[in-house]
């Protein structure tokens, strides 16, 4: 690529850095990290609507839509500012480092690891205008690549990541070729994090990583996720911890044990089923049968009343036949989730799965697909019927928003000013409207549950901006 010349000086004080984030929680997190990196060398963080020197885009590639969608929002930053630098990071450029760096702007990029150099490297670009690639060989990494976050904004719910990487190898998946091998932080940097977000005024923090369910197993002496659990939850006055994910067979009765014995931890397992039937799960290569599963359930259930159990499922899987897409229907709601993500199949190039045989063609899929969301839709409704009556505790977040607001016009805040609303969320992950004002932000408060819908719950608090 030909020398590119800037008009920037050398001091970074007063220069700009926008990011655009697309994927996971993990993503989210990683460009918190990267941020607070650009903000101690003297950058303004800006909006990526905004001019800026800098644009970095964290890329996803879980699926071909994430490949495109980090393809377009790089070329748009590239268009913003023609004179910026670009950067490129995260799983697609894991993945696919020289792909990205054919797109016409794409000025540096970085992989899933060592970006903790990342400032370093941007200032490299800017003195020599020669493109850079930093992509490592992701399998060689066996430290958690630690970026912990000490300056926060906001003071409701939180993210931290505890892990990184994953030794699965589903056969539909790329993200270990994206994030490499598990990896954990050490439980002292997590308890640490977890301190200064207390201190900083959050309610409620979400750990997160790829693999969550394999955390400490890699660390000396070894560790599982229950340990670190309990050492927070004893070791912190944070009301509320909560756990993005885990896979049923990593759900032991120490887990329940833990759960149960410490009422900080969320009330709210999310845990992936995939597959609705064991043919399909042998062919995902997942760890579990449906029989095991259930039994997990079942045991979580009956420990923990009222908790809400939600869950990712593929439809349209290579060789899913009809009747296997029947038995998942009748699976689903046999455990009554309180929750559903529903994903269609997508062909990864690389995958195992892109070569098996009985390819589901794309109508069907889509059929599928509707049939599962309207099943999660009719489950999330009865969950949510359940509490209506009741008191729950409700993290307030922030005042509903556009997209919230169109579902409120059939329930019994119809026509209430969207500006006097406000949503948070029960530990047991319902999400809840009410009338209020800004001085319910950040806080855990007692609402009354009035109207149940798939998508939300409505409620009433003592004061409210009627």
């Amino acid at each position: 690529m030909a020398l590119r010349r800037f008009t920037m000086g050398q001091d970074k004080q007063g220069q700009r850095v926008a990011f655009h984030t697309l994927g996971c929680k993990v993503n989210q997190y990683d460009t918190e990290a990267v941020a607070e990196l650009f903000s101690h060398h003297g950058f303004d963080v800006v909006d990526f609507s905004e001019s800026a020197d800098v644009y970095i885009v964290n890329t996803c590639t879980v699926t071909n839509m994430g490949d495109r969608k980090s393809r377009q929002i790089i070329r748009r930053a590239a268009r913003q500012n023609p004179d910026a630098v670009v950067v490129v990071m995260g799983c697609y450029a894991q993945v696919s480092p020289e792909e990205v760096a054919g797109i016409e702007g794409v000025d540096l990029v970085v992989g899933t690891n060592e970006r903790s150099r990342i400032v370093e490297l941007v200032q490299e670009f800017m003195t020599s205008g020669q493109q850079l690639s930093f992509v490592n060989d992701v399998f060689r990494s066996r430290e958690f690549e630690d970026l912990p976050i000490t300056q926060f904004n906001g003071r409701t719910r939180a993210t931290i990541k505890i892990q990184e990487g994953c030794n699965e190898f589903c056969t539909y998946c790329k993200i270990p070729y994206a994030r490499g091998r598990s990896r954990s932080r050490r439980p002292e940097s997590v308890a640490a994090e977890v301190n200064r977000l207390e201190a900083a005024g959050f309610r409620e923090v979400v750990l997160t990583g790829i693999h969550l369910g394999a955390y400490g197993r890699d660390l000396e002496p070894q560790q599982e996720l229950a340990d670190l659990l309990e050492r927070l939850a004893q070791g912190t006055g944070l009301p509320r911890i909560r756990i993005s994910s885990i896979d049923p067979h990593e759900i032991t009765p120490r887990f329940v044990e833990v759960l149960v014995d410490n009422p900080s931890i969320c009330r709210h397992l999310h845990v992936p089923l995939q597959g609705g039937h064991d043919a399909v799960l042998t062919a995902m290569r997942r760890r579990y049968t449906l029989a095991e599963y259930r039994r997990v359930i079942e045991m979580v259930k009956a420990a923990v009343p009222d908790i809400g159990i939600t869950t990712d499922i593929i439809v349209g899987f290579p060789g899913e036949s009809e009747e296997h897409f029947a038995h998942g229907l009748d699976f689903v709601e046999e455990i009554g989730f309180s929750r559903l993500h529903v994903f269609r199949y997508s062909k990864r190039a690389g995958t195992p799965a892109a070569k098996l045989p009985d390819q589901v063609p794309s109508v069907v899929k889509q059929e599928r697909s509707h049939k599962m969301i309207e099943l999660g839709n009719r489950l999330a409704t009865m969950f949510h019927s359940k509490f209506l009556g009741r008191q729950m505790s409700v993290l307030f977040e922030h005042p509903v928003e556009t997209g919230t607001a169109s579902v409120l016009a059939d329930t019994d805040l119809a026509g209430k000013d969207s500006g006097c609303l406000w949503e948070g969320l029960t530990d047991n992950y319902i999400r809840v409207v009410a009338p209020a004002d800004e001085t319910v932000s950040g806080r855990i408060v007692p609402v009354k549950l009035t109207y149940a819908a798939a998508e939300l719950v409505t409620g009433q608090i003592k004061k409210n901006c009627e």
